[in-house]
């Protein structure tokens, strides 16, 4: 029995591409092929579609793709949302992990790399491509290191998810800007992280940071 991906994307013509090489794949088979995140949401109520995993693209009309990962993921949380867009900027990636992607890649993503995320995320639960950061797969440590971590490191943690500057954290927080970068590098040091992406993707695998 085939795994069924469904694909949300504005663009018609790539939607379409990325169809085709699902169900090239011996596994995996397209349920359902999307202009938006409308479209996908409310063919998931109607139960038109009963897909495993959901390719979705970020910007969008009627609904993008972070307010539709949030809504999937919060009311069909079996099912593994994997962001495919060609935006890189961090506070994009992070707009969509918070939602509760369990992966990020890139529409030029290779035929191979796409099987192997497919397969990847069913496996672990989620899938991460280098090519948008090196930091993401070697920041989710085990659990030995939030026990390392000093309880204001952790609240710098929690406002690093958010939106905030680290000026803006560092008012929060009541402490000078060269204060927040000390607690920034020591962080990223400890966690083996190489930038604020990995800092929240560490912060969700062990629920210091809880998805809204």
């Amino acid at each position: 029995m085939k795994h069924k991906v469904t694909i949300v994307d504005d663009h018609t013509l790539l939607s379409q591409a990325i169809g085709n090489l699902v169900d090239g794949f011996d596994d995996f088979e397209t349920d359902g092929i999307f202009k938006n995140g409308q479209e996908a949401v409310d063919a998931l109520k109607e139960k038109r579609i009963n897909p495993e995993i959901i390719l979705m693209d970020v910007r969008m009309p009627v609904m993008d793709g972070i307010e539709a990962t949030r809504i999937i993921t919060k009311e069909y949380p079996r099912i593994l949302v994997l962001a495919l867009s060609v935006e890189t900027e961090e506070r994009t990636i992070i707009q969509m992990l918070k939602a509760g992607a369990k992966g990020y890649l890139s529409k030029d993503i290779r035929k191979e790399l796409l099987y192997q995320a497919l397969t990847g995320a069913l496996k672990e639960g989620f899938f991460h491509t280098q090519n948008v950061t090196d930091a993401l797969i070697g920041s989710l440590k085990h659990k030995d290191e939030v026990e390392e971590l000093k309880e204001r490191e952790i609240e710098f943690i929690k406002l690093a998810c958010s939106d905030l500057t680290y000026k803006e954290i560092a008012d929060k927080m009541n402490l000078s800007p060269k204060t927040v970068d000390n607690y920034r590098d020591s962080v990223f040091t400890k966690l083996n992280a190489k930038n604020r992406i990995g800092l929240v993707l560490f912060a969700i695998k062990h629920g210091i940071y809880e998805l809204e």
